[in-house]
């Protein structure tokens, strides 16, 4: 593809969105399968379904301005999904490993929440402001997302995990060493 307008530049930046979107549906799924805590549980499959209606967003605005959304593979979502791939094949504590999966969920959120802001603005220079309104919509759901994400951490996990300091306190002075005693 070409880009020589900015009409060219929203085009791809809104097939890249839609690729996205559709990689992030599939990574949804199987991230609510690891999950163990109930709240990151409920907030990642209200995401879920709010991500189908960020989908339906997409084709409304492509179809708003005439092109179609295929042909485009986002190859920076791919690259996330693989590090959340690698986060849940991870052992170990529990909420250690949701707390992982929040890390790897809010940058999702970040790509898209900077993405949708790049994709509005060139909407509202080329002067298209029902676009504006379906794609600041999405970002105003990408932004909440991340705050409520940010809240079931600081509220439901950190405060449940110990800390490597924790691990050390917890060894009692002197453990695990030899004692030695001099007779003079």
């Amino acid at each position: 593809m070409k880009l020589q307008t900015l009409d060219d530049l929203l085009h791809d930046q809104l097939k890249d969105l839609y690729s996205a979107e559709a990689q992030i549906l599939k990574a949804l799924q199987r991230m609510i399968r690891k999950v163990s805590t109930e709240s990151l549980r409920q907030a990642l499959e209200a995401h879920r379904l709010e991500t189908r209606g960020q989908v339906e967003r997409l084709r409304k605005a492509a179809k708003m301005l005439g092109f179609r959304l295929t042909g485009k593979k986002c190859k920076a979502m791919d690259g996330l999904i693989k590090e959340g791939k690698e986060a849940m094949k991870m052992k170990g504590d529990p909420e250690i490993l949701d707390a992982a999966l929040i890390a790897i969920a809010q940058r999702i959120e970040h790509y898209e929440i900077s993405a949708y802001g790049t994709a509005r603005t060139l909407a509202e220079l080329l002067g298209q402001p029902e676009v504006v309104e379906l794609l600041q919509q999405t970002l105003n759901e990408e932004a909440a997302t991340d705050q409520k994400l940010t809240a079931i951490a600081s509220r439901d996990i950190y405060p449940n995990v110990k800390t490597s300091m924790e691990e050390e306190e917890a060894v009692p002075s002197g453990a695990g060493q030899e004692t030695v005693t001099t007779v003079s």
